[in-house]
């Protein structure tokens, strides 16, 4: 496959609470013959809180870092946080949209932004421009204890007309994905439901009861850990557990782990080099059964040619019986 190169806007929290989905994303996408070029001096999407306040500022703190990737010669930029993805979309939206506005915006910032960087997200240039063959191609191992519950979140394809990304309703880019380097994916009603983003701190307990019900609903799927693409619904999912236990008696112990993790574990990558070891609900119980491809497929045609023996020695006991 030819090598693509895009921008790569990493953004706040992959720069610190979620630095394992920043390392794992490089490494798979590394894999995959990606060319990743960060911005020089990107700054703030200005994500939830900037467009409460106002939405011309909100924008600026989007369309500066728009700006700088457009003078990099780049028009597609790669963006792995729904949120900041979601900052960028709707800021580029807003000012291609409106002649006005966009002159409010690029009032706010150093350099103008002409409209001419396309925002996608990680799970999307896999998706849609490696393709499903090519991500297949590079699986080196298989995970056959994994079965894993793809959970999207709120905004990751949401709303249609700014992510412009899979079915709105019922996502299956994650799945597939999944599936393509041969993890098992269970059925996932709940693969959009909000677990309270970041409403953590003013709203504890909501956002605990809402981490919950996907936690809940994960198990009832058949799955034992969840997938994400969201530094918000790792932390949630993940950070939370413990207090959604203490709060509703249960007793959860899910592991939760990015989307980027899993490929990586499937392309041969180390736990340590994908940063497994930083999640707070262990993975390690799941994991531990990785083994090659070869392995798996000896020990599948092991198991074929067992039952074939087992199968043909009934029959060899039936025939004994009849003839006495």
């Amino acid at each position: 496959m030819a090598e693509r190169e895009y921008a790569y806007y990493s953004g706040c929290s992959l720069e610190g609470t979620a630095v394992e989905y920043d390392m794992s994303m490089k490494l798979v996408l590394e894999a995959l013959d990606v060319n990743l070029k960060e911005p020089e001096d990107w700054s703030c999407c200005g994500s939830t809180p900037a467009h409460t306040v106002d939405h011309v500022l909100a924008a600026a703190l989007a369309a500066r870092n728009l700006s700088i990737i457009e003078k990099m010669g780049t028009d597609t930029v790669t963006v792995p946080c729904p949120s900041c993805l979601s900052a960028f979309k709707r800021a580029h939206l807003g000012m291609a949209g409106d002649a006005s506005f966009k002159d409010q915006v690029n009032d706010l910032i150093d350099e103008p932004y002409n409209g001419g960087v396309i925002s996608k997200s990680t799970l999307q240039i896999m998706y849609e421009d490696i393709g499903l063959e090519e991500v297949a191609k590079k699986v080196t191992h298989a995970l056959p204890d994994l079965v894993v519950a793809p959970y999207y979140g709120c905004i990751l394809t949401r709303p249609p007309e700014i992510a412009q990304f899979d079915d709105p309703e019922n996502p299956v880019s994650m799945d597939k994905i999944l599936e393509a380097v041969g993890v098992k994916v269970s059925s996932f009603v709940f693969k959009l439901e909000c677990c309270g983003a970041a409403f953590g701190v003013p709203k504890r307990d909501m956002v605990n009861r809402l981490t919950a019900k996907v936690l809940s609903m994960a198990l009832d799927s058949g799955a034992n850990c969840i997938a994400v693409a969201c530094p918000l619904c790792q932390q949630n999912l993940d950070l939370r557990q413990s207090q959604v236990n203490a709060l509703m008696g249960t007793n959860y112990n899910i592991p939760i782990l990015y989307f980027s993790q899993i490929v990586g574990l499937t392309y041969g990558l180390t736990p340590k080099e994908l940063g497994i070891d930083k999640l707070i609900v262990s993975a390690d119980d799941l994991i531990r059964s990785r083994i090659t491809v070869e392995e798996l497929a000896q020990n599948k045609a092991a198991a074929e040619a067992e039952e074939k023996a087992r199968k043909a020695k009934q029959k060899e006991d039936k025939t004994k019986t009849e003839e006495t």
